[in-house]
C-alpha cells in the first residue's frame, strides 16, 4: 500500500495551491433552483439544474430543468448574489441548451415511447422568454452544441434504449443519428437541417449508435461520443464523417471495485475496462477530452485526451479518482459500479492558461487541470461542485465557472437542486479543508464525526456508522494548510478482526496514549449503546474495554444515543443527541460514568425548540472551567436555524443518580456557526458534528459528509480561533 509516490504527480498541486496566494477558483455563491418558481407554485415539485450555458454578455445563466419542463434563467450581473429571472416553459422535456448571443437553443424531448422517439430544437429569446422558432428533429435529442461563430447547431439524436427491455443492451431500434441545422438571427433555418447517419461505424451494436454528447471546434467539426458503443466520431461542417474510432480501454489498478457495505479498500483491479465516454469537449482544433463515465460494460473512472485521428494523448487512469479519495469525496456505495463516475467536461482558457474541468457526478466535485501541455495536464485544484453535477459553463471573460447540479433531495428533506458559481481569484484556495494527500498510503475517509485535540496540533477524529464495517480513528495534523490526515487507525477486536457494528460518534483521550470512544447505538440494528476503551493502535481492550449502558438507561433508550464523549478527571461525560423516553420536552441528558467507582449519573441540558425538524447535541468537550457542546438542527440550506456552540459551567456538571429528577444546567452561547458555514460559498450543510479544543483554547470544528451518499461530499474542517 506504499503508493503515495504514484499519486504525487496528480495531487501535489492541491496542498501547494492552497498554501500560496496565486490564482485559484473559489466558490462565491449557490443558487437554489426553486427560487425560479413563480409565486404560488408548488415548491414540493421536483426541480433540477442539468445542462447550463450563458448569454454572450456573460450576465445570464440558462439551464435545463427536465422535471419542470422549463429553461431556468439566473441573473449573474453580481455573481456573488445571483438573482432569479424565472422559468421559460417548453413543450416537452429539455435535454440540453446552447446559447448564441441572447438566443438559447434547446433540445426538447417529446417522445411517446422508446420505440416512437420524437423531439424538436427550440429557439428561445432569453430577454422575453419567447419561443421564436422550432425545428422537428425526427427523434429524441440528447446533447446539443453551437458552432464557435453561432452559425449552426449540432444535435445528438440518441433515441435511447429501454434499459428494462430484455437484457437492457443496445441493439434497440430506431437507431440514433446526428442532426445539423443552421441558425438565423434569433431563430432557425429548418430547411437547412441535415441528418448524419452513424450506423455501421462502431464494433459494439453498429446498428444502434445512440449518439450521446457533441461539441464543435473552430473548424466547424463536430465530435460525437457514442457512450454505449464506446466509440468516437468526428464530422465535418458539411456533415461528412472525417474519422471514427473505438474509445478503447484502460487497465485500472488500486481501485475499490466491490460493494462491501462501506469498506474503503483500494487493492483491486479491472483490466481492460472500456472507457465508454459521456461528455466530450474540444481543447483545440485537433484535441478533445472525454469524461469516461461508463454505461453497459465500462467506465474507467477517469478522463482522456484524444487526437481527432484516434490516438490517445493523455489518460488519467486512476489518478483523478485517487485525488477525490484523498479529499473525502469517494462515493463508496458506487464502488461496485463506476466509482466517482466522471460525467462532465468543460474546457476554457483563463488568464492565458488552457484548462480542463472534469466533473465527477457521484463524487460531487470538479477537477481543475492546467492543460498547457495536453500530453501532461496538471491537476491544480478540486472544487466542491454540488450534489450530482451534470453540466458546467466557463465564463473566462468574467473569471467565472458555473456548475449545474441535478440532484434534488426534496423527498429526503435535503438540499434542493442548485447552481454553484466559482470565481478565479488571486487568493488561496478555500477547498479542500482536509486531505490525506501525502500520507504513506492511499487513505480513504469520510463521515467524520467526533473529535478530540491532543498535543502538537494533532486532532483525533472518528468516522461514524456509514463505515459500519470499518470503524477508523484518524490522526489529523492541523498545522498544515489544508489540515492533513497523516494516519488511519482501524479499530479492531482482540482477535484482530474489524470491530464491526460500532457507530463511533465521539472520542476522547484516556490520558495514557489511548482513547475512549462513544458508540451512538441502534438496538434495532444490533449496534450497542456503549463506550469502548481503545489502545493507541486501535485494539479494543478486551471485554472490560467495552462499557455497556446500565438498565436504568437501557429502559428508556432510543436510537438517538451518544453523540460525543469527553473526560473530566475520572469521569466520562457523554452527550445524548435527542430526548429519550423519560426526558422532558427539549431536554437531553448529559450522562456521566465514573471510571473508578463505576457509577452512572446525569444532568439535563435545555436545548432549543426546533423551528422545523429536530434539534439535538452532536459533540461535548471539556475545557478549563466549562464544558462545550454543539447544538444543531437537522435542517440544511435556507432552512437552517440552529448551528451553535454553547458552554456550561463545569461547576454545574454534578451528576444526579439515574431514575430520578435530574438537575438542569445553564448554557451560554459561544458562537453561531451559520456565518462560518456560509463563508464557504455554498448552501449551509446540516451536520456540524465535531469540536476539538487545544490546551491554549484554540478550537476546531468539522462537518460530517455522510460518506458522499446523497450529500455534496463536502467536509468543512476549520479553526474558529481561541475560545
Amino acid at each position: 500500500m506504499k503508493h503515495h509516490l504514484l499519486l504525487a504527480a496528480s495531487a501535489l498541486a492541491l496542498t501547494a495551491g492552497a498554501a500560496q496566494a496565486d490564482m485559484n477558483f473559489n466558490r462565491i455563491a449557490s443558487f437554489e433552483t426553486t427560487l425560479n418558481m413563480a409565486a404560488g407554485e408548488d415548491l414540493s415539485r421536483e426541480t433540477s439544474a442539468e445542462i447550463i450555458d450563458v448569454t454572450a454578455d456573460g450576465m445570464t445563466l440558462v439551464y435545463t430543468d427536465s422535471p419542470l419542463g422549463v429553461l431556468g434563467l439566473i441573473d449573474i450581473t453580481d455573481p456573488s448574489n445571483p438573482a432569479p429571472k424565472g422559468n421559460v416553459a417548453l413543450d416537452g422535456e429539455p435535454t440540453a441548451v446552447a446559447v448564441v448571443g441572447t438566443t438559447a437553443y434547446a433540445g426538447v424531448n417529446t417522445s411517446e415511447s422508446y420505440v416512437a422517439p420524437s423531439g424538436h430544437l427550440a429557439a428561445i429569446d432569453t430577454a422575453t422568454g419567447t419561443v421564436t422558432a422550432t425545428c422537428d428533429l425526427g427523434g429524441q435529442p440528447d446533447s446539443i452544441a453551437a458552432s464557435k461563430d453561432g452559425s449552426f447547431i449540432s444535435v445528438a439524436i440518441e433515441n435511447e434504449r429501454d434499459e428494462d427491455l430484455g437484457d437492457g443492451r443496445t441493439g434497440q431500434m430506431p437507431a440514433g443519428f446526428l442532426v445539423m441545422v443552421n441558425t438565423t438571427e434569433g431563430g432557425l433555418d429548418c430547411a437547412s437541417l441535415k441528418k448524419v447517419d452513424m450506423t455501421g461505424l462502431a464494433e459494439v451494436s453498429p446498428e444502434d449508435p445512440e449518439p450521446e454528447f457533441v461539441d464543435i471546434n473552430g473548424l466547424g467539426e463536430t465530435v460525437v461520443s457514442m457512450q454505449e458503443n464506446n466509440h468516437m466520431v468526428v464530422v465535418s461542417a458539411d456533415g461528412s464523417v472525417l474519422s471514427h474510432f473505438s474509445a478503447g480501454a484502460v487497465d485500472l489498478d488500486m481501485i475499490d471495485a466491490t460493494d462491501e457495505r462501506a469498506i474503503l479498500r483500494f487493492d483491486e483491479s479491472q483490466p481492460g475496462r472500456v472507457r465508454e465516454p459521456d461528455a466530450v469537449k474540444w481543447l483545440d482544433d485537433n484535441h478533445f477530452a472525454t469524461a469516461n463515465e461508463g454505461d453497459m460494460d465500462g467506465g474507467s473512472r477517469g478522463w482522456t485526451i484524444f487526437n481527432k485521428n484516434g490516438s490517445v494523448v493523455y489518460e488519467s487512469g486512476v489518478s483523478f479518482e485517487h485525488a477525490l479519495v484523498q479529499i473525502g469525496h469517494y462515493p463508496d456505495k458506487r464502488s461496485d459500479s463506476k466509482g466517482v463516475e466522471p460525467e462532465s467536461i468543460e474546457t476554457a482558457t483563463f488568464g492565458g492558461t488552457p484548462m480542463v474541468f472534469v466533473g465527477s457526478e457521484r463524487g460531487s466535485a470538479v477537477g481543475v487541470y492546467d492543460a498547457t501541455d495536453p500530453v501532461n495536464p496538471v491537476l491544480k485544484q478540486i472544487l466542491p461542485s454540488g450534489i450530482g453535477p451534470e453540466g458546467y459553463a466557463a465564463i473566462p471573460e468574467r473569471n467565472l465557472l458555473v456548475s449545474a447540479n441535478e440532484k434534488d433531495l426534496i423527498e429526503d428533506g435535503g438540499v434542493r437542486a442548485h447552481v454553484m458559481i466559482f470565481e478565479y481569484q488571486d487568493a488561496p484556495a478555500m477547498y479542500p479543508t482536509l486531505t490525506s494527500e501525502g500520507a504513506d498510503e492511499l487513505i480513504g475517509w469520510g463521515a467524520i464525526s467526533g473529535m478530540v485535540a491532543d498535543k502538537d496540533g494533532i486532532v483525533w477524529a472518528v468516522n461514524d456508522s456509514f463505515y459500519l464495517f470499518q470503524p477508523t480513528i484518524f490522526k489529523i495534523d492541523t498545522k498544515t494548510t489544508p489540515a492533513t490526515i497523516v494516519d488511519a487507525i482501524r479499530v479492531v477486536r482482540q482477535d484482530g478482526n474489524p470491530a464491526q457494528q460500532i457507530d463511533m460518534e465521539g472520542i476522547t483521550l484516556d490520558g495514557k496514549g489511548g482513547f475512549y470512544v462513544a458508540s451512538e447505538g441502534r438496538t434495532g440494528r444490533v449496534i450497542p449503546h456503549a463506550i469502548y476503551h481503545v489502545s493507541a493502535d486501535g485494539v479494543i481492550k478486551n471485554r472490560k474495554g467495552e462499557i455497556g449502558l446500565p438498565p436504568e438507561l437501557m429502559a428508556v433508550e432510543k436510537r438517538f444515543g451518544f453523540e460525543g464523549i469527553t473526560k473530566v478527571g475520572d469521569t466520562l461525560w457523554m452527550a445524548v443527541q435527542r430526548e429519550w423516553k423519560d426526558d422532558p420536552k427539549n431536554h437531553v441528558k448529559l450522562v456521566a460514568y465514573n471510571l473508578e467507582t463505576k457509577e452512572w449519573g446525569a444532568v439535563h441540558y435545555p436545548k432549543a425548540e426546533p423551528a422545523k425538524g429536530w434539534v439535538g447535541l452532536s459533540e461535548i468537550v471539556a475545557h478549563g472551567d466549562f464544558v462545550y457542546v454543539i447544538e444543531r438542527d437537522n435542517q440544511i440550506g435556507s432552512n437552517v436555524v440552529t448551528k451553535k456552540i454553547y458552554r456550561i459551567p463545569a461547576a454545574e456538571m454534578v451528576p444526579a443518580p439515574l431514575g430520578g429528577t435530574l438537575p438542569v444546567v445553564s448554557k451560554e452561547e459561544v458562537r453561531d456557526l451559520i456565518p462560518d458555514l456560509q463563508s464557504f460559498g455554498g448552501y449551509v450543510v446540516d451536520k456540524v458534528e465535531g469540536l476539538a479544543i487545544f490546551e491554549d483554547g484554540t478550537a476546531w470544528v468539522s462537518t460530517d459528509n455522510d460518506g458522499v451518499d446523497d450529500s455534496s461530499g463536502e467536509t468543512f474542517f476549520w479553526s474558529i480561533g481561541n475560545l
